[in-house]
């Protein structure tokens, strides 16, 4: 018996409509990114695409006082793996509003003043929220001719979360290991990228306490190069506002000036570059003065 003919006019429209509905399903194709749009970038995991950034929002490196230690080591050590040399991911840790993710910014674009287009080093910024996305950005970057500076500002993990471990595979444990051609600087609050309350409790919970801490531990571990930020003095305090000052030409008596710093600073309940920094908008402001940081 031959097929009925209304059911073999139907078959290709039924055909089409499964072909769209696979075509949805399937994950978005990957293009290659443009690198030479410019020469930092934001990984969108969504969209598993580079965003270019013309403008990154930075200060000069001149201008970050009181981290003059933890500021040369962490310029050496990119400036040796912007030149192809064995470095070190780096882990900057401590005291909010020191300028850890500005040293990462400023030592990115101090190299990149001396060099030529083709020898930039690139910045790529993940978020926090995305770093189980951190092995396909690193499989993406691996082939690329240029050297990658990956930066994830205020990273740190909490009690259930477990991608912290996507992490640790993608900087040193995977089978393919970290590209050479990439680098990996994390910013944190904590030492250890945990809390102690969650490390604590697994030590108090776990059969063998010291097996339980040291899989999270572990982590920190991967970073080869370990900066500290601490709160500075008062003198440090005072000496980043006047090389603000200094550098955007802002004119002011200089005991009103160190009095009003003061005050700010006191208001606030912390000394800090951000809160020197704060403070020189205040001022600029009061002043009838725009700022400019790469002027």
């Amino acid at each position: 018996m031959s097929e009925p003919t209304e059911g073999r006019d139907q078959m290709p429209a039924l055909l089409e409509r499964i072909a769209s509905a696979l075509e949805r399903l399937a994950p978005p194709a990957r293009t290659a990114p443009d690198l030479d749009a410019a020469d930092a970038f934001v990984w969108r995991s969504e969209t598993q695409a580079l965003a270019p950034v013309p403008r990154v929002n930075r200060v000069e490196m001149g201008l970050l006082k009181g981290i003059d230690l933890v500021r040369d080591l962490l310029f050496e050590n990119t400036q040796r793996f912007a030149n192809g040399l064995p470095a070190n991911n780096a882990l900057l840790w401590g005291a909010r509003g020191m300028g850890k993710s500005s040293l990462v910014k400023a030592a990115h674009a101090s190299i990149n003043n001396t060099r030529a287009v083709r020898q930039r080093l690139k910045l790529v910024e993940i978020h926090r929220e995305d770093i189980n996305s951190l092995p396909a950005l690193m499989a993406m970057l691996r082939d690329a001719p240029f050297q990658f500076l990956v930066y994830c500002d205020d990273l740190s993990f909490d009690a259930e979360d477990t991608s912290y471990k996507s992490l640790k595979a993608a900087l040193e444990g995977g089978i393919e290991g970290r590209p050479a051609n990439v680098l990996f600087y994390a910013t944190s609050n904590r030492r250890h990228l945990l809390p102690r309350e969650m490390m604590e409790n697994e030590r108090s919970t776990a059969i063998n306490p010291g097996e339980a801490v040291e899989e999270k531990v572990s982590l920190s571990d991967r970073f080869g190069l370990w900066l500290g930020f601490h709160r500075c003095s008062q003198d440090e305090y005072l000496s980043m506002v006047n090389a603000y000052c200094a550098y955007f030409d802002l004119h002011e008596d200089a005991d009103k000036l160190r009095a009003d710093a003061m005050e700010w600073a006191t208001t606030r309940g912390s000394r800090s570059g951000r809160t020197a920094w704060q403070f020189i908008q205040d001022l600029a402001g009061r002043l009838g003065k725009k700022l400019d940081p790469e002027k």
